[in-house]
């Protein structure tokens, strides 16, 4: 048997701390809201075996710089995270492979092919989309089953088309394994600006009845519109 791993008690000061809970929170609260694409994620990975946190080469394998880096990664193929390590840190150099990327947090957009230095502080880390990227994203939940009155934001960043399809089960049953289930692709055209939404249940499966509704917000102008959407094919123009 090993040695038990020494583990230090939290400091007293830094339990109950009033400035750190809101910043635990809105990571919290992230978390939550970016839910359905992060589900769509596992889904990807238990059909594909593509991992939920990438490695920057197995999107940009011919990047030497992106080949190289070890201390940021891909959440899925649209999201670029930096993780700041170093205590007291107020800037983080970040990568960012070809083409148009966004600032999470501001919407500022930036070239890539190039290396940025991001301020950060506890509050903020460098997050980054890649222009083209549709997103996902709910309102904030306690929990994951809890029920929601508002509707599932689709977040399209412009600048390059893409393409992104949303998986959604019961969250609760095995019934996904007989293909019962909710794939709703979702397909940016950047030139005529358009948002077309339709069912793409794979081959063996069968979309499941679908009746709801979607906020697509355009960004980085932030114009948004809502379409009701019925598992049949819709089109969304800005």
């Amino acid at each position: 048997m090993g040695p038990i791993e020494n583990r230090d008690n939290p400091l007293i000061s830094e339990l109950n701390n009033p400035a750190i809970e809101p910043i635990c929170r809105q990571f919290a609260e992230l978390r939550y809201q970016l839910m359905p694409y992060t589900y769509t994620l596992t889904w990807q990975a238990r059909d594909t075996g593509m991992p939920l946190m990438r490695a920057m080469w197995l999107h940009y394998p011919d990047d030497k710089i992106a080949r190289s880096l070890g201390s940021q990664y891909l959440w899925g193929p649209d999201l670029l995270i930096a993780p700041v390590f170093k205590q007291g840190a107020i800037a983080r150099d970040v990568y960012l492979p070809q083409g148009q990327w966004y600032d999470w947090w501001t919407n500022e957009i930036k070239t890539g092919g190039q290396t940025v230095t991001r301020p950060v502080n506890i509050s903020k880390i460098p997050i980054y989309v890649r222009a083209g990227a549709i997103i996902p994203f709910d309102p904030v939940r306690q929990y994951t089953s809890q029920k929601v009155d508002q509707p599932t934001t689709i977040k399209v960043y412009r600048g390059a088309d893409g393409q992104f399809t949303l998986y959604e089960d019961d969250g609760i049953s095995l019934d996904y394994l007989k293909g019962k289930a909710i794939w709703t692709k979702m397909t940016w055209d950047d030139s005529a600006k358009r948002l077309t939404i339709e069912p793409a249940a794979p081959e063996g499966a069968t979309n499941q009845p679908s009746d709801r509704t979607f906020t697509v917000k355009l960004l980085p102008d932030g114009t948004t519109k809502n379409v009701n959407y019925t598992g049949k094919k819709v089109e969304v123009s800005f």
